[in-house]
């Protein structure tokens, strides 16, 4: 090593080198650890976490009840059978009943009471009326085993053979609707995370330029002497990727608490009218064990945005630097 004396000639210092306490010598990180953006980047990037994943995980509950009603839907088929004048309606009933039975591919058939029929027309013309004077249809439904191939053209002409009134329904409307509406449903999903993580991007990178004016001496005095782009910023990346660690493992935990409390709550409910249309419309109302993993993906996928973000936007503003 060599100095410079006082008649400005230079000296090689050899091995007495000026040795540096072991506390001196720790160098601080370019990137603070803690700071008040530091921690409302971590309160951002929880928040979009946590209504990240409330969203995900209110699709996969929409969609897992939403293939368990086409699956009982698609599973069952019902006959109407008329009433009209110069026939029989009992013996026209019992005659669909026994053709449905000898069908193959059919496991189970039930044929509905006058009274059973009658209760079907109650949410719509109220209780307590007298149907007898009314021309009740009698509604039969029958259930057809998983995973066969049914002949639905030879039902519905030999259930009409028998009885010309009756007429053969195998959902196929509800079910398409009931597709329509799964993906209407996924669609809205992936919609609003897509405006979370481009909120979260948004976020970080303004975070990002915060913290690059507050250091852009440091950050300009290593880039002067050399240090490259990569370097810098493989600093900020593990700083901000720790950050949106932080939020999501924040955000995606109160998240799974919430759906893992869910169930007990929608049990509380249980009986009432609230309660009764969330289990019509969400099931059990709990995630499966696949959802929980998707939501901690989720997370991190997040907070790797949160880092890719941070770097992209470091680079940016190392290009501005002259």
């Amino acid at each position: 090593m060599s100095s410079v004396d006082e008649r400005g000639l230079l000296v090689d210092l050899g091995d007495d080198r000026p040795q540096l306490p072991a506390q001196a010598r720790i160098v601080s990180p370019i990137v603070p650890r803690a700071s008040i953006a530091g921690r409302a980047l971590v309160a951002v990037v929880a928040i979009m976490t946590f209504l990240a994943s409330v969203t995900t995980g209110g699709v996969l509950l929409i969609s897992e009840s939403a293939a368990e009603w086409q699956s009982e839907v698609a599973s069952e088929i019902t006959v109407q059978v008329r009433p009209k004048t110069g026939r029989d309606l009992e013996r026209d009933t019992a005659l669909v009943t026994e053709a449905m039975r000898a069908q193959s591919g059919i496991v189970e058939v039930r044929p509905f009471t006058k009274d059973e029929s009658g209760k079907l027309l109650e949410p719509w013309l109220g209780s307590g009326l007298s149907f007898d004077d009314l021309p009740v249809p009698r509604v039969i439904i029958a259930r057809v085993q998983p995973g066969t191939t049914f002949d639905l053209t030879g039902l519905r002409n030999r259930v009409i053979q028998v009885a010309p009134t009756a007429s053969v329904d195998d959902h196929r409307a509800w079910i398409e609707r009931m597709r329509s509406m799964t993906g209407a449903t996924l669609f809205a999903g992936f919609g609003i995370l897509s405006l979370v993580i481009a909120a979260t991007i948004i976020s970080v990178s303004f975070a990002t330029r915060g913290a690059m004016a507050s250091n852009r001496p440091i950050v300009e005095v290593l880039h002067f002497v050399g240090a490259g782009d990569r370097y810098i910023a493989n600093h900020f990346l593990r700083h901000f990727l720790q950050l949106g660690l932080e939020g999501g493992v924040i955000g995606g935990g109160f998240a799974m608490l919430g759906f893992g409390f869910s169930e007990s709550i929608a049990n509380w409910f249980s009986g009432t009218p609230v309660g009764d249309q969330f289990a019509a419309l969400l099931g059990t109302f709990s995630l499966r064990p696949l959802g929980y993993i998707v939501i901690a993906l989720q997370a991190v996928v997040i907070a790797a945005v949160t880092g890719w973000a941070a770097r992209r936007t470091l680079f940016t503003t190392l290009a501005n630097i002259d």
